[in-house]
């Protein structure tokens, strides 16, 4: 709050100023109200802090610029009563510092007020569980329709789809903030990819890299459940269902210091409206990253010698 309200009067001073040098002289000269007023405002805004609580909004908003225009009002008109305040501050206006502090006050409340809706648990809860039901049913749905053609012909390898099915139902009863080993995710996505080779047969063609990270790092990297699979469900839905020839996927993994990426690339068929698909999908990933891991983390997409990649750069996190 201290560096908005200085850089807001330092701006001003600035733009009425005839040069940078008197700005800056003028702001110093300044600074000595402004850091009292701000000061005394914080302080009894945070002594209400509790009253204010049982306000309705309105009235906590009407509070946060009313408190600093009175404290500004009080202090300007002590001040004032200063021979030497009075002579080193001529233009000093006790209406116009008023509605200063009573602008200031309700523009950093609005500010704290967005910051608290933007960072509530509750609404950061209930969009994360809105991204992973957008990525649940696709797959689902699928599967046991390959399963179902499976069960007469070879029922040996319909169990072990039903089985493989049932542990990806198993993840996706887990709370989303669940952490997971990637070396399980890995197994869990091995299980997802079994499932659709059942549908789509030798069409889909899998490598997976895992040579430039270790055993260690597979087995102690946490990560959130499902976070791989919905991005290789991507890769099927749009790189391999399109076309009848077979179609590889390429995952490959590594360590970078404390960092670890994940690349996947699927065949580009040249489609927009399945760029377009693809992007919604990834942006709702996007959205399930920005939730879990803020900053820490980085998806981003790119075009090479005909391939879709997909870069996931996630925190390297060990287990507890």
């Amino acid at each position: 709050m201290l560096a908005l309200v200085n850089l807001t009067v330092l701006i001003v001073i600035l733009l009425q100023a005839t040069s940078y040098l008197l700005g800056l002289i003028a702001f110093v000269d300044a600074a000595l109200l402004l850091e009292l007023l701000c000061m005394t405002s914080l302080v009894c805004l945070c002594g209400v802090r509790r009253v204010a609580t049982r306000l309705t909004l309105w009235q906590q908003r009407a509070a946060c610029a009313v408190i600093p225009a009175l404290i500004t009002l009080l202090e300007l008109r002590g001040l004032m009563a200063l021979d030497r305040w009075r002579h080193g501050f001529p233009e000093t206006s006790i209406v116009n510092g008023m509605l200063a502090a009573g602008v200031f006050g309700i523009v950093i409340q609005h500010y704290f007020e967005v910051r608290t809706r933007a960072y509530s648990p509750a609404l950061g809860e209930a969009r994360l569980q809105a991204l992973q039901a957008r990525i649940r049913p696709h797959f689902l749905f699928n599967s046991l329709n390959a399963v179902l053609a499976l069960i007469r012909r070879e029922p040996r390898r319909a169990e072990t789809a039903l089985e493989d099915l049932a542990e990806l139902f198993r993840v996706l009863m887990r709370d989303g903030r669940d952490l997971t080993s990637l070396d399980d995710e890995i197994r869990l996505c091995k299980q997802y990819l079994s499932i659709e080779k059942i549908r789509l047969g030798e069409r889909l063609q899998v490598q997976w890299d895992t040579s430039a990270i270790h055993d260690e790092v597979l087995h102690n990297a946490q990560i959130p459940s499902l976070l791989l699979q919905p991005l290789l469900e991507n890769a099927v839905h749009y790189g391999v269902e399109p076309i009848v020839e077979p179609a590889l996927i390429r995952i490959s993994l590594r360590r970078v210091r404390d960092t670890i990426h994940i690349l996947i690339s699927n065949p580009w068929h040249g489609d927009p409206t399945v760029a377009r698909g693809n992007h919604m999908a990834l942006d709702n990933i996007r959205g399930r990253l920005s939730l879990l891991y803020d900053l820490d983390a980085r998806l981003t997409t790119s075009m090479v010698n005909g391939s879709f990649e997909v870069r996931l750069l996630i925190p390297y996190k060990k287990a507890t």
